[in-house]
C-alpha cells in the first residue's frame, strides 16, 4: 500500500493502493456472514441492533466503494516517516497562507485520521470557507502507532508518553519550530503528555476530551457540576465500557475475532458511532470508510493494545503549566466542569462549555463548530 521505502529521517510520499484481492476477500466474507439471534429488547441496550447491522453489512457488500475514499486521500497527499524504529503515517496539508499556524491534530479509538477530513479545508484555507487569513493553519494529522497506515509496534512500550515524544520529533522533522497540538479521546491523552514533556516548539495544547476524566480531580465536597459529571462517568462505566475492559485486558483475544470477521469488526466500531454521536450523524459511507480502514489494515489488535499499555501506567492527574484550551461539546460522554480544568491546567487560556451541538467525535460530527473552537483557542494563545 506504500510508494517508496522508509529510511531513517526521511519523509516519503505514501500512496494507498489496496489490492483488488483484499476487496474481493472482504466481499466474499460478507456474503457468508453468520449473525446471532436478534436482541430481546426494542432498543440498543444490548448492543448494535441486528436490523441496523444487517443494513450496514448489506451496503458494505453491495454498494460501498472503498476506491472513492482511497482516491480522495491520495489526492490530498500522505506521507510516512520512521521515528523510534516505527514508520508513522500522516497527512500534511499546508495552508495557502505562508504564515499559518502549524497544528497537530490527534485522533483516538475507534477513530482515525479520517475524522479530520471535513475540517482540513476550513482550517487550512479559511478564506475559501468565509473566514479570515489570520485563522489559517498548516495541519499535520498522524495515524497513531498500530492504527491505519502507521506501523504496528512489535514490542511493548508504545504508551502515550512514547507516542507524544514521537510526535514532537515529527513536527521538528517537518520544520515546525512553533506549533499547537489538539486532541480528543486518545489524542487528548497524547496531547496532554506532549504538554507535560514540553518539547521545543510546542506552544499550547487544546483538548475536547481531557485525560483527567479517567480520574477526575474531584473536590472534597463536589459542586453540582462535578456531581453531574461524576454521574455521567458512572453511566459510561456501567453501560458503555465493555469494549474498554476487553481492550485493556485481552486485546489479543478480541483481535482474533475482529480480524477474522468483518461483521464483528463492523459491529464493534458501529456501536460507538451509534452511542456516542447524534442519531444518524454520519452517512453509511463515512462509517464504512473508517471501518474499512481498520479491516483492510488488520489493525483491530494493534489499535486495542494502546488500552493495555495505558492500563499498566500509574493513574494520576497530569497537571500542565503551558497554555491550555478546553472545548466541552454538549453530548460528550462526560462534560468537563471548568473547576476540574482549572485544577489540572495552571494556565487555562480558553474554556468553552456552551457549544451548540456535537459529542465525542466532534471534528467528524460537527466540523464547522470544531473548526471554530480551534480558531478561538488559537487566538487566545497567540503570541
Amino acid at each position: 500500500m506504500e510508494s517508496g521505502t522508509d529510511r531513517q529521517d526521511s519523509v516519503l510520499p505514501f500512496h494507498i493502493d489496496v489490492p483488488d484481492s483484499a476487496l474481493a476477500d472482504l466481499r466474499e466474507r460478507l456474503s457468508r456472514v453468520r449473525l446471532p439471534d436478534p436482541e430481546t429488547v426494542p432498543d440498543g441496550s444490548q448492543g448494535v441492533q441486528i436490523r441496523r447491522l444487517r443494513e450496514l453489512l448489506d451496503y458494505w457488500a453491495t454498494g460501498y466503494d472503498w476506491r472513492k475514499i482511497e482516491r480522495h486521500l491520495n489526492d490530498i497527499g500522505q506521507f510516512r516517516t520512521t521515528i523510534d524504529g516505527l514508520a508513522i503515517h500522516f497527512m500534511h496539508v499546508r495552508s495557502p497562507q505562508e504564515n499559518a499556524t502549524p497544528l497537530l491534530l490527534l485522533h483516538g479509538w475507534p477513530g482515525s485520521f479520517l475524522e479530520f477530513l471535513k475540517v482540513t479545508g476550513p482550517l487550512t484555507d479559511p478564506i475559501a470557507h468565509g473566514g479570515d487569513a489570520q485563522d489559517a493553519f498548516h495541519v499535520v494529522i498522524p495515524s497513531m502507532p498500530g492504527y491505519g497506515f502507521s506501523d504496528a509496534p512489535t514490542t511493548r512500550g508504545w504508551n502515550p508518553d512514547r507516542i507524544a515524544a514521537a510526535y514532537a520529533v515529527l513536527m521538528r522533522r517537518l520544520g515546525y519550530d512553533s506549533y499547537l497540538a489538539q486532541g480528543g479521546d486518545w489524542g487528548g491523552v497524547v496531547a496532554t503528555r506532549m504538554g507535560k514533556q514540553r518539547p521545543a516548539g510546542l506552544r499550547a495544547v487544546h483538548v475536547n476530551f481531557p485525560e483527567f476524566l479517567a480520574m477526575p480531580p474531584v473536590s472534597d465536597e463536589p459542586a453540582p457540576e462535578e456531581t453531574a459529571a461524576l454521574a455521567q462517568g458512572d453511566v459510561f462505566a456501567y453501560v458503555h465500557s465493555g469494549y474498554h475492559l476487553l481492550q485493556r485486558t485481552r486485546p489479543q483475544t478480541i483481535g482474533y475475532a475482529l480480524t477474522d470477521s468483518p461483521a464483528g469488526q463492523a459491529a464493534w466500531i458501529y456501536e460507538k458511532f451509534l452511542d456516542w454521536a447524534a442519531p444518524d450523524a454520519f452517512t453509511m459511507d463515512e462509517i464504512l470508510d473508517l471501518i474499512s480502514l481498520y479491516w483492510l489494515t488488520g489493525t483491530a489488535a494493534s489499535s486495542s493494545r494502546l488500552y493495555w499499555e495505558y492500563a499498566r501506567e500509574p493513574l494520576g492527574l497530569t497537571e500542565l503549566d503551558l497554555p491550555v484550551g478546553v472545548s466541552v461539546f454538549p453530548h460528550e460522554l462526560t462534560r468537563t466542569p471548568r473547576i476540574w480544568a482549572e485544577r489540572a491546567y495552571h494556565d487555562l487560556r480558553y474554556f468553552n462549555d456552551d457549544i451548540a451541538a456535537g459529542g465525542h467525535f466532534a471534528a467528524f460530527e460537527q466540523p464547522a463548530l470544531f473548526a471554530d473552537e480551534v480558531r478561538r483557542f488559537a487566538r487566545a494563545v497567540a503570541e
